[in-house]
């Protein structure tokens, strides 16, 4: 956990591939806990500090998070998430060279919660629900190709569905059909770039994560 900006109300860090924004049944130390610990050390306060999660990603995968410092903040950063107001740009270093440089992927997906993976199914499965991402190819190497990638809808594992079935699995995802594992044992995707409006004081906040995902 690193914070990479932080006022009176937001806290955003970068979250290394394995650790986890919330607690589970692991019992492995959240992020969330981390931060509360972070501020109490930094600003010396007593008691019990708050901390609202705004949002969480796989626990394989690394980048951008942001945390409320106060319930003012988490409140609306909430109703900003249910509105789309938060965009999120993607980076995932992805098996092969897709043969349309840039596109939109569009299919239905249905996740499988007895064993945490979702599939593309035909169009009308019960529960299934129609996604989409745009990508575009912003890096090429002599396997691998580097992609940039905007969520159009927020489903379970989309990314890592999606490109797997376009025949193009992130790197390291077994799970999706990756050939083989990182070391690190997480994935190579990256919550990227984070926009939105600041709930409470309306100024444009735009960051981006300086650790940059490679081949």
């Amino acid at each position: 956990m690193t914070p990479i900006y932080e006022d009176n109300h937001l806290l955003i860090c970068h979250k290394e591939c394995g650790e986890i924004v919330q607690g589970d049944k692991t019992g492995d130390k959240p992020m969330s806990d981390m931060v509360k610990e972070y501020l109490k050390k930094k600003y010396n306060k007593p008691g019990n500090v708050f901390c609202g999660v705004v949002h969480r990603i796989d626990r394989p995968v690394s980048g951008l998070v942001i945390f409320a410092r106060t319930g003012k903040a988490l409140s609306r950063l909430n109703d900003m998430l249910r509105k789309g107001e938060i965009h999120k740009t993607y980076r995932a270093v992805v098996e092969g060279h897709p043969e349309q440089e840039d596109g939109e992927i569009e299919s239905w997906l249905l996740p499988d919660g007895r064993i945490n993976k979702t599939f593309v199914v035909k169009a009308g499965t019960k529960d299934a629900k129609l996604s989409k991402l745009r990508y575009r190819t912003i890096e090429r190497g002599d396997r691998y190709s580097i992609l940039e990638i905007e969520l159009l809808t927020g489903r379970k594992h989309q990314i890592r569905c999606q490109l797997s079935s376009i025949g193009h699995p992130i790197k390291g995802d077994l799970k999706y059909g990756a050939k083989r594992s990182n070391r690190d044992g997480g994935i190579s995707l990256q919550a990227h770039r984070i926009q939105f409006v600041h709930p409470v004081s309306k100024v444009p906040i735009d960051i981006t994560d300086p650790k940059m995902l490679n081949f």
